[in-house]
């Protein structure tokens, strides 16, 4: 029985002999089926070809992504404290090596994720890691491709991860959109983990939100206006999303801010 993983968004099925007929992932407006149709891989297959690639990012927060780049090419991110490890996001990839370095830096003991694209092989990496539980907001339940008892639904706004570590549920790209809120982070500054729930965008300093980014469906304003809203109270001055180059250094609290201010007035 194989974990079978969608090709195009890298998010794991539930084990079985043949791959699924569809992914729904994929079917929905937010993501795409290829032009070449439906094809799927597995971790094992992934891992004949690729590699994680390790990168510190600053004290206490790592990346870990895939080598070369795969699917939608996000990474993941290791947020370290004295109260236990968080993993934010996943991919569809976890070697050995990254197994044995996760527990040289203490191990993980929750694991929380953005958004259903970033799902990734989020029940493998559990697995892999001994168990982990992973916390997942309700309102994406529907998205999950492998249940597990591994996974716990939590309801609400926020969610304390660790002291310190919050996840708080935006919505926006999905209902249960959420970002992750690490009050020390930045030297105590404060960081927030978005992944595409918040959009770091090419004109320097802003950001954006949609719903769908690869098919170009926005938000309705009152939405980003709600997400805005939603963020204003954490203190903040750095902001990572869901890839490499995506990410504000300072001053991310204002720039979230006047970035929903900018498009409202465009919708408008």
């Amino acid at each position: 029985m194989t974990p079978w993983i969608c090709a195009t968004c890298c998010v794991e099925f539930s084990p079985s002999l043949n791959p699924p007929a569809r992914c729904p992932i994929c079917e929905d407006e937010r993501q795409y089926v290829g032009a070449g149709g439906q094809r799927w891989t597995s971790m094992s297959e992934l891992g004949q070809s690729h590699t994680n690639q390790w990168v510190e990012i600053e004290p206490c927060l790592t990346g870990i992504g895939v080598n070369p780049s795969t699917g939608i090419g996000q990474r993941a991110l290791l947020v370290q404290t004295d109260k236990g490890n968080v993993l934010w996001d996943c991919t569809p990839l976890i070697t050995a090596e990254t197994i044995a370095q996760i527990k040289s830096l203490g191990g993980v003991v929750a694991m929380t994720m953005s958004h259903p694209h970033f799902y990734a092989a989020m029940v493998s990496w559990s697995q892999a890691l001994g168990g982990v539980p992973i916390l997942l907001p309700e309102a994406d339940k529907d998205h999950v491709m492998r249940p597990d008892p591994a996974i716990t639904y939590w309801q609400g706004d926020a969610l304390t991860i660790v002291p310190g570590v919050r996840a708080v549920r935006c919505g926006g790209h999905f209902a249960g959109s959420t970002v992750l809120h690490w009050a020390a982070g930045a030297g105590g500054d404060g960081i927030l983990l978005t992944g595409d729930t918040i959009q770091v965008v090419p004109d320097a300093g802003w950001l954006s939100f949609m719903r769908s980014y690869p098919n170009l469906i926005p938000l309705p304003g009152h939405v980003v206006r709600q997400i805005a809203a939603t963020v204003a109270p954490l203190e903040f001055d750095r902001l990572y999303g869901g890839w490499w180059d995506k990410f504000l250094l300072q001053g991310a609290h204002a720039a979230v801010q006047r970035s929903a201010d900018r498009y409202v007035k465009a919708l408008d």
